[in-house]
């Protein structure tokens, strides 16, 4: 066969399954039907939302760790990622490495925290530490975040202390958290301003 027909044939078989593909969710990808949407009024408007991600029908959000970039000499991004940590009733502490972790989009700096459990319960709401809009300062939007756990204790992430603390999220409606989205700005180039997190919203289910 002729080698130009062969590399028309290729393409043609390429382009036919990148149009299969596209608009598809990830297999990781989990849709559920969620009771409540928890929002914050202090989130940043840079960059865009990702894609919602929900725990395992039948799970909750138990605990959560953060994924942050420590303080630099200039540009810093601070809050990159929030990962929520799934299971069908609280763990006993010997079985929490067993729990199943979803997140939304996350930022391209920093590195993953400690984990935070909730003693009892589910994480049930949220309050954001994000820094207002610097005019002519480093910018580093959503630097920090809390919980609230159904069983009455706060939670609060490894993130910085820039910024002010904004007002909760709603309580859920339903048992808890159950999936998370969250607003990312892509890096913005050697002479841009990087934030990285901007936002977040949570799902509460039955």
């Amino acid at each position: 066969m002729h080698p130009f027909i062969v590399f028309s044939l290729l393409a043609i078989i390429v382009l036919h399954v990148s149009v299969q593909s596209a608009g598809k969710p990830s297999e990781q990808s989990i849709e559920r039907s969620f009771v409540s949407l928890l929002t914050v009024s202090n989130g940043l408007q840079w960059g865009s939302w990702g894609q919602r991600e929900f725990c395992p029908t039948g799970t909750y959000a138990t605990g959560f760790s953060l994924m942050v970039e420590d303080p630099v000499f200039w540009d810093n991004t601070a809050l990159n990622g929030i990962r929520l940590y799934c299971a069908s009733r609280t763990k006993d502490l010997s079985d929490l490495n067993k729990e199943i972790s979803v997140q939304s989009d996350v930022g391209s700096w920093g590195k993953w925290k400690d984990i935070k459990w909730c003693p009892s319960g589910f994480l049930t709401a949220f309050q954001l530490r994000v820094q207002s809009i610097q005019r002519i300062e480093d910018n580093t939007a959503a630097n920090n975040i809390r919980f609230n756990c159904s069983g009455g204790s706060v939670l609060q992430g490894d993130g910085t202390d820039w910024g002010d603390w904004g007002d909760w999220s709603i309580t859920c409606l339903g048992r808890g958290i159950c999936g998370i989205k969250t607003r990312i700005e892509e890096p913005q180039g050697f002479e841009g301003d990087d934030t990285a997190l901007n936002d977040v919203r949570m799902f509460c289910c039955d």
